[in-house]
């Protein structure tokens, strides 16, 4: 299985990104109202495809320990990127949050690094210290304070969905690492609760809370999004409604082509292609994890498991999310929504598990540098 699941890997990334391509093809046929061109966001879309195809292949053929010795340059340019989201003009503030830097058209999101470089960091860190997972300053509080650093200004943005997912990555990495469960599971209920208090003091945020308990008294308002989507899954049934034929794109369903696109495939492709949708991903989490496991040393293992917890949680926030199991958080779905930052980091992830592939094939764990093998003829 391990030797193929580089294969059977990259066979699912490339599934899923055809998809996205089909379905942003649909969804934008209403894009020339907004932006006066029907093509726009699948000529935007192929730009940034073919930048992360480079990066991916670039990631793919560099030796990963790369990352391991450069971890702080990464971590201090995502620092001074989510930075200059609050210094306009380079920070640029839409629909009430501050979330992109950029000059003209061209914008990225700076949390998108952040997310890299926090697993930088993190697979570092207990790679240098093995053995720190039952020390409570180096195996708990100087990462999580460190960490804190990166996610207190994605919080400022005001992208709560994105601090919990930065926060839920860096604890997956750290139990893998070998932290202490219970101080993962203390901070983590201290966080979550930190999370929903500071949502309950902004309108917005709590009006999502609300119409996730009581969907159907805010379904013209802060449930509209979640509402249209289960009308789209209804509408979908079995064998959807054909490629193009759906209605909820057609300015029903706001964000049809970035957040909620996956109900858009359940409306137009049918729940077998939602379900197809869904085992791409299943297959990408067990190849990931497979080839995390026989990286050849402890940074290869916890590099590995960062870049598949991330793209799983990140995955099933959104789906849960379309399906009305999770409140609204604003999260894309990895390889098909539209927005450059994200595909090209998904792509860098995936370039970084395809080099771990390739040196723990070279170099497997048990043939360490410097040593000889000896081969012991049992007696007859």
């Amino acid at each position: 299985m391990h030797r193929k699941s580089a294969y059977i890997l990259f066979l699912a990334v490339l599934g899923l990104l055809v998809i996205g391509i089909v379905m942003l093809f649909s969804t934008s046929a209403f894009a020339r109202d907004s932006h006066g061109d029907v093509y726009f966001f699948i000529k935007r879309q192929s730009i940034w495809f073919g930048i992360g195809l480079a990066v991916c292949i670039f990631v793919a053929l560099i030796d990963y320990h790369f990352w391991q010795r450069t971890w702080w340059l990464w971590f201090a340019l995502a620092l001074l990127a989510l930075m200059l989201c609050y210094f306009p003009p380079l920070g640029m503030r839409i629909n009430g949050s501050r979330r992109w830097v950029g000059v003209g058209q061209l914008t990225f999101q700076p949390s998108e690094v952040a997310k890299i470089a926090a697993i930088f960091f993190l697979a570092a860190w207990f790679s240098r210290y093995e053995k720190a997972g039952n020390n409570v300053t180096y195996g708990f509080l100087v990462p999580i304070a460190i960490i804190s650093l990166l996610a207190g200004l994605v919080l400022g943005e005001v992208d709560l969905g994105t601090t919990a997912l930065l926060g839920a990555t860096a604890f997956v990495v750290m139990f893998v690492a070998g932290a202490n469960p219970l101080w993962l599971g203390i901070i983590s209920f201290a966080g979550l609760g930190a999370i929903l208090v500071i949502a309950t003091q902004m309108s917005e945020r709590m009006g999502r809370l609300s119409a996730f308990l009581h969907p159907q008294n805010f379904k013209e308002d802060a449930g509209l999004q979640q509402m249209q989507a289960l009308i789209a899954w209804g509408s979908g049934g079995m064998e959807g409604l054909g490629l193009g034929n759906g209605r909820q794109k057609m300015l029903y369903l706001p964000y049809a082509h970035t957040d909620f696109i996956f109900p858009i495939i359940g409306e137009e492709l049918g729940l077998r292609f939602s379900l197809l949708v869904v085992f791409l991903f299943v297959t990408i989490i067990v190849c990931g994890i497979m080839i995390a496991l026989h990286a050849k040393d402890r940074f290869g293992l916890l590099l590995g498991c960062g870049v598949v917890s991330l793209l799983a949680l990140q995955a099933a926030v959104n789906i849960g999310v379309t399906t009305s199991l999770l409140p609204n958080k604003g999260l894309p779905l990895p390889f098909i929504s539209y927005g450059g930052s994200n595909l090209v980091m998904c792509l860098f992830g995936i370039g970084l598990l395809l080099n771990i592939y390739r040196q723990g094939i070279l170099e497997p764990p048990h043939k360490k540098r410097g040593t000889v093998q000896v081969r012991m003829t049992p007696r007859i």
